[in-house]
């Protein structure tokens, strides 16, 4: 396990769209083990593997306060509804938030670590984080959706 460098704004990795992933194994669970010890590293609440510089299909979630730590490879969202407005920000984008309008409630169809599918579903800070990753997944960075830019203290 290791910490990745994590990419920031201005590298054209951010706007490229993720490959899936053919087949969990080792190679993608040694990716899964590193983005777990980066994101714990920078305090995130989330991270994508485009933003260590690898295109894959690959993200990980870390909410304790709701249910812990979630690994999503080849995410895609089976259902979504309602509406939250708050303030987001983004490892790949330092020190910057923006206000950011994202559903209130996701059920995302992923992989595991095993190689099996699973439904994950949840509200608020959840929805907010996998909409967020699966952007970068297909590319696109939060600032394309901020309505009003926050500062840090806000």
């Amino acid at each position: 396990m290791a910490i990745r460098k994590i990419i920031t704004v201005g590298d054209d990795v951010l706007n490229k769209k993720c490959r899936e992933v053919d087949a969990v194994d080792e190679k993608v669970i040694s990716l899964l083990n590193d983005l777990r010890d980066t994101l714990k590293e920078a305090n995130g609440v989330g991270l994508a593997a485009p933003q260590v510089g690898i295109l894959k299909r690959i993200a990980v979630i870390d909410l304790p306060e709701e249910g812990g730590f979630f690994e999503l490879i080849n995410p895609s969202v089976i259902e979504f509804g309602g509406s939250q407005t708050d303030s987001e920000g983004c490892l790949s984008f330092p020190g910057q938030y923006g206000e950011v309008e994202r559903p209130i409630y996701v059920k995302v169809k992923t992989l595991t670590r095993e190689g099996k599918w699973v439904m994950l579903e949840g509200e608020r800070l959840f929805a907010r984080a996998v909409f967020h990753e699966i952007d970068h997944l297909d590319g696109k960075m939060f600032m394309r959706l901020v309505k009003k830019w926050v500062d840090e203290e806000e």
